[in-house]
């Protein structure tokens, strides 16, 4: 797919409003437009609905970022995250309005699909039926119920991911806990630890030694992963349980996934710049939550990425053509 040049934001999020109702079995309630604000159920989101739903705005919003392009995905509350009748049917009708505003675009804007999280078998037919070159992989959550991806079902859905040559977003779910429910702890430290946790599955769980091919991010700076990787990494030398499921360190292993540059902090970025592969952070927004930033532009030029980088790295994660040669 031929997008138009510029750095290009992995990391933004968007729902038809037909799908407002989310997927079968949702354990959130619904999404409303209120006066033009968007609420889940009674609870206010700081949110446009048109920014959600309204595509027109979504690319005037891309233009005034700076951008060359977004990648659009489901925004967390739509993963389908129960065994439900009808997820097939959502996901289906998610992926084929993704796929029809993408490809209407003017190379202006790439999707990242759904899957059926709990079936891995529907889930590979899913990605089957992503013929178009629009969808250039898949969203997940990093955690369903109580495993992640060093376990099934999630395991098997990034074996498929790996052999259908997709790109796989993991975005946190900002899931509940007793000690989080004032401050807005559940996201401001949730979320961090969410992706710090699919980070330890995917490495201390082998997963990146068993799908070499895996082309995966974690959005927000992987939470509070970079921080924790010397730690990770003192374990895995010196107890026999951390190194059980996998035979390359974590440290050697955290370098081959992929960020997102969101990390709210000049110094925080720095930090997963020296942890990660520089060749693997691309630019990021959460466009359009409270939480994100309507210039996602800034944090990587302050820490000395330019555009050129941000496209390059963006394009090689989702599979497109890089403009380099081998020559």
């Amino acid at each position: 797919m031929s997008l138009r040049p510029g750095p290009i934001d992995v990391h933004a999020h968007w729902l038809p409003e037909d799908l407002f109702g989310l997927a079968p079995g949702s354990p959130v309630p619904p999404l409303r437009d209120h006066e033009g604000q968007l609420h889940l159920g009674e609870l206010p989101l700081s949110i446009r609905t048109a920014a959600m739903s309204d595509v027109a705005q979504v690319l005037a919003d891309t233009d005034a970022a700076g951008l060359g392009a977004r990648v659009l995905s489901a925004p967390p509350f739509a993963f389908p995250v129960a065994e439900a009748d009808g997820v097939d049917e959502f996901v289906g009708s998610f992926n084929e309005a993704l796929d029809k505003v993408c490809r209407d675009s003017d190379g202006r804007l790439v999707g990242l699909g759904l899957v059926s999280l709990h079936d891995p078998v529907a889930a590979g037919k899913q990605m089957d039926a992503m013929a178009s070159e629009a969808i250039r992989g898949i969203s997940l959550p990093p955690l369903l119920g109580a495993t992640s991806f060093d376990v099934a079902p999630m395991r098997e859905i990034l074996a498929a991911a790996a052999e259908h040559d997709l790109a796989v977003l993991v975005h946190p779910m900002q899931l509940p806990r007793p000690e989080w429910t004032s401050y807005y702890l559940v996201n401001l430290i949730g979320n961090p630890v969410e992706s710090a946790t699919a980070a330890a599955a995917l490495t201390l769980g082998g997963v990146i030694d068993e799908l070499p091919g895996l082309r995966i991010c974690l959005v927000h700076g992987g939470g509070c992963a970079p921080g924790l990787v010397g730690r990770w990494e003192h374990g895995w030398q010196q107890r026999a349980d951390v190194r059980a499921a996998a035979t390359r360190s974590p440290r050697e292993m955290f370098a081959e996934l992929w960020f997102d540059t969101l990390t709210h902090d000049v110094s925080a970025l720095e930090l997963l710049a020296a942890q990660a592969d520089p060749s693997r952070l691309m630019c990021g927004s959460d466009y359009p939550f409270d939480m994100g930033t309507d210039d996602p532009l800034h944090l990587p030029h302050a820490a000395n990425i330019d555009d050129a980088v941000l496209e390059t790295n963006a394009r090689a994660f989702l599979g497109l053509d890089t403009g380099e040669s081998d020559e």
